[in-house]
């Protein structure tokens, strides 16, 4: 069974109480189930993570690097600013699939730019819990 990381950036270990008319009333618990069991229905396991901290999503995509693994990464608010993540993504040799709950492109001006969308493979974002379904189908079909 190959392995996918499936990393979250800040805030999203708020999801269900965060401003649910964006994210959905889902917490991120359980987007984690719903990405486990698509997951092993698709033949992966997933290690799915949350983070509120950057030099520790920089860390974990040093692992995936270094153990050749896809990624399916929710870098939140870290997608709009964050050089050192960008970097420590575009090191990835394995595909990197950027998900997003909302739809940055319908929500105010400073989240239309992504730092990651250029090195990713593709970008999922607008369709709530399932873009992390998309995500992990897209990755199954690559």
């Amino acid at each position: 069974m190959r392995k996918v990381m499936i990393l979250n950036g800040p805030n999203l270990d708020q999801l269900g109480t965060r401003e649910p008319e964006l994210y959905g009333s889902l917490t991120l618990s359980d987007i984690e189930k719903l990405c486990q069991e698509t997951a092993v229905a698709l033949g992966f396991e997933a290690d799915f993570r949350q983070t509120n901290d950057e030099s520790t999503l920089i860390g974990w995509l040093h692992e995936a690097t270094k153990s050749d693994l896809p990624v399916i990464m929710n870098p939140a608010a870290f997608t709009h600013y964050s050089v050192a993540i960008r970097d420590a993504a575009a090191m990835l040799s394995a595909p990197l699939i950027e998900v997003h709950i909302s739809n940055p492109i319908a929500r105010e001006e400073f989240r239309h730019t992504s730092l990651i969308s250029g090195i990713a493979k593709g970008t999922i974002s607008g369709f709530g819990a399932n873009s992390y379904v998309l995500a992990l189908s897209a990755l199954a079909k690559l």
